[in-house]
């Protein structure tokens, strides 16, 4: 009967024993972190663990596009009828080829206007010649005088400037009737077709100069103070391929409504890249150093990131503001210092310990 009695303390042993052998072994974990110890008291059960100071290269992350570095819009100068419009998106143009016409009632009342003009201008010049010699025979037979010669020559200089200027604003007429490419390029987009009503200053269709690309890049949150010019790093394409080396040229003077600050950057390197092309760049900045701590220590409540710092009083949330991960390690930036001790273990747990005491329970 007492060998009976004596059995059952030593399974349950047994038990204890295989139930806390897993405890022991995530206690013992291995790393930076292996001075973490349990606090003393029955409310503070977690392992607590020292921040320590690491410093890591900072590297800038964001999407940016491949651009070209200017645009150029191709306008109508004056209102008319689009016609002979024969390119399409991807063409291929060089400098002054014909892209399309505008003729209609308000390019043909236009050439009437200054045709008439030019017209009234010639008979003037005329006249005035006309009277400059008349003004000379009688200059010789003194039947005039000095000033009445001056008088004429300085009508027909005024006639001819008018003739001119007439003539110089039909031929200007005519020509906006021709719509040319100012540049040599792609065409981008056209805004356009045949028997379309185009406005003074509309655009018509958009021209890619030929020339260099780059890429166009937004930076956010606290990324975008870091940013400087002459910054190197590197784009990734998506679908692949050897990163291309890039160089911050331009920042914004501004965020955007977006809160994001745009960058431009110029490849360093031959660039095989087409405009269009998304991918992601990334910038090396000075390096930083961090509070390193375990990501599991971080806590995420209401849109914010908290700690539990290990104090004489207990534990006390604190924000912060994460930075870098290096592998089971998140840098903190701010909120707190090397050397603190923080709740590693079950430290979500410990936050919201009590938490159904801070609510009513529905009727």
């Amino acid at each position: 009967m007492d060998r009976l009695t004596r059995n059952p303390p030593r399974r349950r042993w047994g038990a204890v024993a295989l139930v806390a052998l897993p405890a022991s072994i995530f206690l013992s974990a291995p790393g930076a972190y292996a001075d973490g110890a349990r606090t003393g008291t029955n409310e503070d059960i977690a392992t607590t663990v020292v921040a320590r100071a690491q410093t890591l290269p900072v590297q800038l992350a964001a999407y940016g596009q491949v651009a070209p570095t200017t645009i150029v819009d191709v306008r109508a100068v004056e209102a008319g009828t689009v016609s002979d419009l024969h390119v399409v998106p991807g063409s291929n143009v060089s400098a002054n080829d014909v892209l399309a016409r505008l003729n209609g009632p308000q390019m043909r009342s236009l050439l009437a206007a200054r045709e008439a003009s030019l017209r009234s201008a010639q008979a003037r010049l005329s006249a005035a010649t006309h009277a400059l010699g008349i003004a000379g025979s009688q200059l010789a037979l003194q039947l005039t005088t000095r000033q009445a010669i001056d008088a004429a020559s300085s009508e027909l200089a005024a006639a001819r400037a008018a003739a001119q200027t007439a003539q110089a604003q039909l031929d200007e007429a005519r020509e906006q009737q021709i719509i040319k490419a100012p540049a040599a390029g792609s065409v981008v987009s056209v805004q356009a077709a045949d028997g379309s009503q185009a406005l003074a200053g509309q655009t018509l269709l958009t021209i890619q100069p030929k020339g260099p690309l780059w890429v166009l890049a937004k930076y956010y949150g606290e990324q975008a103070p870091a940013l400087r010019i002459g910054m190197t790093g590197h784009i990734e394409l998506a679908g692949g391929g050897t990163p291309i080396p890039v160089k911050v040229v331009t920042i914004g003077p501004a965020a955007g409504a977006d809160g994001g600050l745009q960058v431009g950057l110029a490849a360093t390197a031959r660039a095989d890249w087409i405009a269009g092309q998304w991918g992601k760049v990334t910038l090396d900045s000075q390096p930083v150093t961090y509070a390193m701590i375990p990501t599991a220590a971080l806590i995420l409540d209401r849109g914010q990131w908290w700690v539990l710092v290990h104090t004489a009083r207990g534990n006390e949330p604190r924000r912060v503001v994460p930075g870098q991960a290096r592998g089971w390690e998140t840098g903190i930036v701010s909120g707190l210092r090397a050397g603190e001790r923080v709740v590693a273990q079950d430290a979500f747990l410990e936050y919201h310990r009590n938490i159904a005491q801070r609510y009513q329970p529905p009727d």
